[in-house]
């Protein structure tokens, strides 16, 4: 019976992962949530849980992108062999990805512990979820002319910095990317494309520094079991976000974002 219970237990948090991972609600937000508020906890291996369900969540990514990241490695290299200007908007669209991974990775490997111990909490998370849905509410109606090709490294920097606060327990790093990138006038299929491969290095560098901490105990099966919901609620969560992005509906997560936080910090 105990043994069910754990297996329900790492189920549930895994579809929690996977579906609020893709939108602009915070999934470590709702972890944390889920965790202290109802008595949901995975002890001492949480962090090994939390990153082999980031790599769930990675997988799904790069399955939804994998012909724009065929597409831009294709193009890239043949703008560095050939330099043929027909290939360079796509090369220059790989140089803005990069630049946009520098503001979080050095600022998540310095400050990544201090972080995480001021903003430790169900308070904090409530706060941050209250300025998520804020900044949700302030870009709802922008529809925004910048495609691909009009980025710029300014706008790389800017969006790379909104990355780099979605390390605040409680603030959504989808939103915060995509509230930048359409706050600089970015497209809403622009916006979604860049925050989404712009999640790509981070995640993955996250997962090459931390994999040798993984450790699986006898958690094997209740982590296999939670590393497939969270794959599979990650594909289907931002194939349903990506529909959403499409009909400029990003103020139902605005409000979803007020209740959840006004409620949290009303009860603690």
């Amino acid at each position: 019976m105990e043994e069910l219970i754990i297996l329900m237990k790492y189920a549930f948090l895994g579809a929690l992962q996977g579906f609020t991972e893709p939108i602009p609600i915070s999934s470590s937000g709702h972890l944390v949530l889920a965790q202290e508020l109802f008595g949901i906890s995975v002890g001492e291996s949480d962090f090994s849980f939390e990153v082999l369900m980031n790599f769930a969540s990675l997988i799904a990514v790069l399955l939804i992108y994998r012909k724009d990241l065929i597409r831009l490695a294709e193009n890239g290299s043949k703008y560095v062999t050939k330099r043929d200007s027909v290939y360079k908007n796509d090369f220059m669209f790989i140089v803005y990805l990069i630049i946009g991974t520098i503001p979080a990775g050095v600022i998540g490997l310095l400050f990544e512990d201090i972080i995480s111990d001021q903003f430790r909490g169900v308070a904090p998370i409530g706060v941050a979820l209250l300025v998520t849905g804020l900044a949700l509410w302030m870009i709802r109606n922008l529809k925004g002319r910048k495609s691909d090709r009009n980025l710029t490294v300014k706008d790389a920097i800017i969006v790379g910095f909104a990355q780099a606060v979605a390390l605040i327990p409680g603030i959504s790093r989808s939103g915060a990317t995509i509230v930048a990138s359409m706050g600089l006038g970015m497209k809403r299929e622009t916006a979604l494309r860049y925050s989404f491969l712009l999640y790509i290095p981070v995640s993955l560098g996250t997962i090459i520094l931390k994999i040798t901490d993984i450790n699986f105990g006898e958690l094997l099966i209740p982590y296999t079991v939670a590393f497939i919901l969270s794959l599979v609620f990650s594909y289907f969560s931002l194939k349903w976000f990506m529909g959403i992005m499409e009909r400029g509906n990003l103020k139902y997560f605005a409000y979803y974002c007020f209740a959840i936080g006004a409620l949290i910090l009303i009860i603690t």
